[in-house]
């Protein structure tokens, strides 16, 4: 019988079969693979694919059979575990940075690491349509732009913009020129942590930016940017609003209690205030991104110290009031209730 000139590759197309098609529940039976090979003009018997399939399991492809009438083989383990496909995919549905477009691709390809089977109960679940997403369809060539200027070591120059009320760019008059150190995400969106001879160390919204080219020169050393000090900075930020860094003491209702340490982590020294607070200190930047975070647990948090940063929550809550100077003698406070968390 003559051979053609795919049967070289009979031993992928059965793998290739196996990782697409075969689900502990669903095996793939030895017809099913004569059958697929046939459509790939390639011929040969059960026996050459028992042969194949000892051949991939040595190779270490962990392939498990199935005995009996409804048996067959399937792949018991894979690249990834669908609770990890699941959280990846979590993850790209809810990045607001990724266009909806890029999500859906990239939402595929997770699909294809799993079979068949579990692609179809994933892409159930997935809602991309609806969802806040960028608009930038070059996010990937950003991504890929700083770090590539990072690896190198070298300064970039982008053009940044807003969006204007007719949800058009916007650009700002001026080119950027900055030293990239990282990428971090807050708030479902990616940012780019920089320092700027104009700014100092600074973040631009990797989706609002355009046009990065890398630039001849070094980056300008940054040590608040190097190693460790990086994730710390970024810790500090309020949604990548900069502001002057400084240890603010607070004083929390204790049913706030989870709030404080998922913002801050679990190492957080909170120490009891009576019976129904507690106070704690961080160092954050201050900026107002945090003061509206304090403010919006009403009165439930308190700024204890410096009084400087009080004075300015203050002034903001003053500030708020007069937007709505003509509604405040109708208000009965009596009857307004702050949610619960």
């Amino acid at each position: 019988m003559p051979k053609s000139d795919n049967q070289k590759l009979k031993i992928l197309y059965i793998l290739d079969y196996l990782q697409k098609n075969s689900h502990q529940d669903h095996p793939v039976r030895t017809s099913e693979l004569l059958s697929m090979l046939e459509e790939h003009d390639i011929v040969c018997d059960r026996k050459t694919v028992y042969s194949d399939i000892a051949a991939l399991q040595d190779y270490g492809v962990d392939i498990l059979s199935i005995p009996g009438k409804n048996g067959g083989y399937y792949i018991a383990s894979r690249n990834f575990e669908l609770p990890e496909l699941k959280l990846l995919i979590d993850a790209v549905q809810s990045s607001r940075f990724l266009t909806e477009k890029k999500s859906r691709e990239l939402i595929e390809k997770l699909c294809s690491q799993c079979s068949v089977h579990d692609a179809r109960l994933m892409r159930r679940d997935v809602l991309v349509s609806g969802r806040v997403k960028s608009m930038n369809e070059s996010i990937y060539f950003n991504v890929d732009a700083v770090q590539e200027a990072i690896a190198q070591n070298k300064q970039i120059t982008f053009r940044y913009f807003d969006w204007d009320l007719g949800g058009k760019r916007k650009y700002r008059d001026k080119s950027y020129q900055a030293s990239p150190y990282g990428l971090c995400q807050d708030n479902e969106n990616c940012y780019l942590l920089a320092h700027s001879l104009r700014h100092g160390v600074t973040s631009y919204r990797l989706d609002r930016m355009s046009n990065i080219r890398l630039t001849g020169e070094s980056r300008t050393p940054c040590p608040e940017l190097t190693g460790k000090a990086l994730a710390e900075h970024a810790s500090r930020l309020f949604q990548m609003f900069s502001g002057e860094e400084t240890a603010v003491k607070l004083r929390f209702d204790r049913s706030l209690i989870n709030v404080v340490v998922d913002r801050f982590g679990k190492d957080i020294l909170l120490i009891p205030d009576g019976d129904d607070h507690f106070v704690f200190t961080v160092n954050v930047a201050v900026s107002p991104m945090f003061l509206s975070w304090v403010i919006g647990f009403g009165g439930k948090a308190k700024i204890l110290y410096p009084q400087s940063v009080a004075d300015a929550c203050v002034q903001m809550c003053r500030e708020t009031m007069a937007q709505y100077s003509d509604q405040l003698e109708s208000v009965s406070y009596t009857h307004l209730t702050l949610p619960t968390t």
